[in-house]
């Protein structure tokens, strides 16, 4: 019997969560309104499945595989190179049509978020399930993609329900309802629980949702550690996460890697995507005034096989020349001669506030500080001309050679308008479009 042990009201909070249907290949669907309902992924320069739509799943084909294996399954298959740009373009037009009904909007990856709608009933004149709906509806009408919806209590729950009906689905999970929801779940389906948690759930008799949410709080505490503590009470309708509407300050790492083709043994190219890498790393860590105390390096090799190497810092930095040497050496005792490689990444651990440290005997004081002050300025025209105006002599290869990559470019990376360089591109996707019945000339696209 499901009993009501969770909530003793329906809406002591009303979550909503959003989630993009196969996200990437629907911005392409809307683009280009000829590729609808055919078997299509994003992912062509990877070598890989970034995102398959629903008519390319119900042939098999699914994230993460082979692009051989994915033609191998569907013959007709259409390919296309991801492009980040325009997606990230859609993810924030859709952020925004979600803040016309709430500020409180929390932008969890490119194609999720998070909405606190607690309280604008009133203000909205309409239920929390109306509203919703309004915010699904109004995203496919203005954006041309779908998107499914899950509204409960709590993120935990949210996230659930939108889970549970795709694509185009909308769930409400209401306080009371919670248990008729769960008692079917598999524990391993709930956001925030991994194969190792699963594992140790199963050791414990623990197969559902609902049998984990049921647990005593004497037995949760003593077993689990605090996620798991924290999960459980998002499970039994108690708001533990909130909506988090500002943008995300706090790293404890940052990591930057890059996938290239063809593979290559070269060592000047692989170090200088590796210097690349720790450049990238770098900005953003500059961006929320972080440095790292340790930086880690890998190389991938063509048969995907990593090896990886870390070092300590003499003192946190985020500025590249002082970290590039120590990269140097990391990179001499992983690189083979006769390996084939085609990944490169480099990790930033064990971030700290950046402030200025007193620095140690052996160092030069002064070309420190000049080689912060010029950063203050490389940092001022990447923000006028786009990242890596400026960059080390050693990873200039890549504006020789090029950074590698399979596929055909995207047609908005081939494409400049009038004000833009090849480095920063102003916030439009191309659209392409029919004008006047005509066929479509695919030769040339319009904006």
């Amino acid at each position: 019997m499901n009993e009501t042990i969770f909530s003793l009201h329906n809406w002591p909070r009303a979550i909503l969560h959003i989630d993009g249907d196969a996200f990437f290949t629907s911005c392409e669907e809307a683009i280009h309104p000829e590729l609808k309902g055919k078997p299509l992924i994003t992912g062509g320069e990877r070598g890989i499945v970034a995102c398959a739509s629903y008519a390319a799943k119900k042939l098999g084909i699914k994230r993460g595989i082979a692009l051989h294996e994915a033609k191998r399954i569907c013959p007709g298959l259409i390919v296309l190179p991801s492009d980040y740009e325009t997606y990230s373009l859609f993810s924030r037009r859709m952020f925004n049509i979600m803040r016309r009904f709430t500020p409180q909007v929390e932008e969890y990856s490119i194609d999720e978020a998070f909405a606190d709608l607690t309280g604008m009933r009133r203000a909205l004149r309409a239920s929390y399930e109306s509203i919703s709906l309004r915010i699904q509806t109004e995203i496919g009408r203005e954006m041309g993609i779908t998107v499914s919806a899950g509204l409960s209590v709590t993120k935990v729950l949210a996230k659930v329900a939108s889970k549970h009906r795709k694509p185009m689905g909308f769930t409400v999970i209401p306080g009371r309802a919670i248990a008729a929801y769960l008692e079917t779940l598999p524990a391993e389906k709930v956001w925030g629980i991994g194969p190792a948690t699963t594992d140790y759930l199963s050791k414990m008799g623990v197969k559902t949702a609902l049998e984990f949410a049921r647990l005593s709080e004497k037995t949760v505490r003593e077993r689990f550690t605090k996620p798991g503590v924290e999960i459980w009470r998002e499970l039994r309708g108690e708001s533990v996460y909130p909506v988090l509407p500002e943008e995300k300050s706090s790293y404890t790492s940052i990591s930057k890697t890059k996938t290239f083709a063809p593979p290559t043994s070269d060592r000047d190219y692989l170090f200088a995507h590796l210097l690349r890498n720790l450049e990238s790393a770098c900005i953003k860590a500059r961006r929320y005034g972080l440095a790292p105390r340790r930086i880690g390096a890998f190389l991938k090799k063509q048969n995907f096989d990593t090896e990886g190497r870390e070092a300590k810092l003499n003192r946190p930095s985020s500025l590249p020349p002082e970290l590039s040497e120590l990269l140097r050496s990391l990179f001499n005792g992983m690189y083979k001669r006769y390996g084939i490689y085609r990944a490169t990444g480099v990790v930033l651990m064990d971030l700290v506030q950046d402030t200025r440290i007193q620095y140690s005997l052996f160092e030069d004081p002064l070309r420190a500080e000049k080689i912060r002050e010029l950063y203050e300025a490389v940092d001022a025209l990447s923000g006028k001309y786009g990242k890596h105006t400026l960059h080390l002599g050693a990873s200039h290869p890549l504006e020789v050679r090029g950074k590698g990559r399979r596929g055909t470019p995207t047609v908005r990376e081939q494409t400049q308008l009038y004000g833009e360089t090849r480095r920063q591109h102003l916030g439009l996707p191309l659209f392409q479009a029919e004008p006047s019945g005509k066929p479509i000339d695919t030769s040339l696209k319009s904006v």
